[in-house]
């Protein structure tokens, strides 16, 4: 019942990529799934399934969302019996379950890969507890196809073996997963290479020390929403953090660790926190990622702090867990209608981060007073005035109020910002078409496709101009696009 109103949400921020998306959309598109450059395969094909039961109808997609979560908690219930007492493993199933910093993994439709990866790890952990080490191994490389940031995985076996079993015959399946886990890992650095907007490695926008430094800070908010269930947004209050913070905050990560360490053995509460540690460490360490922190990516974590509070209360009344889970499950529904309310989301999203561009461009986007809209993007553009997507913004909002001049300057911005952009330059295209410009705007459509042949919004600009353009077959359209393309049109 906690996340229960996520099943009501639409789609939000990056789920409509999805609906964009000709691997998604279209009929064929079960094989493209594993191209070589298709990132998270096995998450992708579960879209593609989404898709093809129920087309665009959000609902579909959220009960997957919300079963995937139902299915790690029973899971990580029944694997965490054979190691630790009944009771601790209870109250470590119910975090997992109800905590409120799960709100945004279960009712964001985009981040099914962290629910994928986590019921994929869980069901490695049971097969691993069971004895069945090779079927462990299958589902990890399972979860490594459903999502890369479960590469640190085979630390916590070395952990678990080091602890309590030190059986011979684990140390070959661990090695077949380490190398797994290198391989992935020499995957996501290519991939962040090689595939424009990836927004990770190199493409982060952040150094990787900076980024290093910056997730001391992270951590401790985690741990701070873990403690304290408020301020959770979809735009944490985060940036690049350098001074004297980050080297306090490490130093305090460093202490809980020998912590941790020194009640290590027999899978107690310091084995438990260096797991949650390992669990992190892949989007919390040096490889870049263009969001500085996400309330998602502590979904798995979530249930190895879940043991340790397990294990420091084992011995309160009963009463102790009640209270947290009467606190708690009213902030998680609350959380999870948030996800149902575009509005909200971004305005919640302002108000915790109220120096942040993307909050104010996406709630421009949804409220329907153009003046607010206005006014939202003029706070923008004095925040980053060199941010161009701030200007495309801008000009978008002016042709959706019939002002075309309008939007003919800031696309003019825009493109300044980013002179060979192709959709800056379809941009502007379009304004100069709502101003009978006829022959600019077929230079700047045309333009556009010599810059990117596949830009669809230029192939079919010149296509309502009665232009028709040789289709490359290289190009992936959704068949939606394919229909607004054909020459019945």
């Amino acid at each position: 019942m906690a996340f229960a109103a996520a099943l009501a949400g639409p789609f939000q921020f990056d789920d409509f990529s999805l609906l964009r998306d000709p691997v998604v959309t279209a009929p064929d598109g079960w094989w493209r799934c594993w191209l070589p450059l298709q990132t998270r395969p096995l998450t992708w094909f579960s879209y593609w399934l989404n898709f093809q039961l129920h087309g665009d109808a959000a609902f579909g997609f959220h009960l997957v969302n919300w079963l995937l979560h139902l299915a790690s908690v029973w899971i990580a219930f029944g694997a965490l019996q054979r190691l630790i007492p009944r009771p601790v493993a209870f109250t470590a199933a119910a975090i997992f379950a109800v905590h409120p910093i799960q709100a945004e993994a279960v009712s964001y439709i985009f981040d099914r890969a962290t629910l994928l990866m986590a019921l994929l790890c869980l069901l490695s952990f049971d097969r691993w507890l069971r004895g069945r080490h090779w079927q462990a191994v299958l589902c990890f490389a399972g979860a490594l196809l459903a999502k890369e940031e479960c590469v640190s995985f085979p630390l916590f076996y070395l952990l678990l073996h080091f602890s309590i079993s030190r059986n011979a015959a684990e140390r070959r399946p661990i090695a077949v997963m380490l190398v797994c886990s290198l391989l992935a890992g020499v995957r996501v650095l290519w991939a962040s290479t090689v595939i424009a907007g990836s927004g990770a490695g190199l493409q982060a926008g952040i150094a990787p020390l900076a980024y290093f430094q910056t997730q001391g800070v992270v951590l401790w908010r985690y741990l701070r929403l873990l403690a304290a269930p408020f301020g959770f947004s979809i735009e944490p209050p985060i940036g690049p953090t350098t001074g004297w913070l980050p080297v306090v905050a490490w130093a305090g990560i460093a202490a809980l660790c020998w912590l941790a360490g020194k009640h290590f053995a027999r899978a107690r509460a310091g084995f438990w926190g260096l797991a949650a540690l390992v669990w992190i460490a892949p989007s919390s360490t040096i490889l870049p990622a263009a969001d500085l922190a996400a309330d998602r990516r502590m979904y798995l974590p979530v249930l190895a702090l879940g043991v340790v509070l397990g294990f420091l209360i084992e011995s309160k009344p009963r009463w102790v867990l009640m209270a947290l889970m009467a606190i708690w499950i009213p902030i998680s529904m609350r959380q999870a209608y948030v996800w149902t309310n575009p509005e909200q989301l971004w305005s919640e999203a302002l108000y915790f981060a109220p120096d942040k561009v993307r909050p104010r461009i996406q709630l421009s986007r949804v409220i329907e007073d153009p003046q607010q809209r206005v006014a939202l993007l003029k706070e923008a553009e004095s925040i980053a005035p060199e941010d161009a997507a701030v200007a495309s913004e801008q000009g978008r909002v002016h042709l959706e109020a019939g002002q075309p001049a309008e939007a003919l300057a800031a696309f003019g911005r825009a493109l300044a910002l980013l002179p060979n952009d192709p959709l800056a330059i379809n941009n502007r295209g379009v304004a100069l078409s709502q101003l009978n410009q006829t022959e600019a705007a077929r230079a700047d459509f045309e333009r556009a496709l010599r810059g990117d042949a596949c830009l669809f919004e230029a192939r079919y600009n010149l296509f309502k101009m009665g232009v028709r353009t040789p289709l490359p077959a290289d190009c992936r359209y959704t068949p939606e696009q394919q229909r607004l393309l054909a020459p019945s049109q």
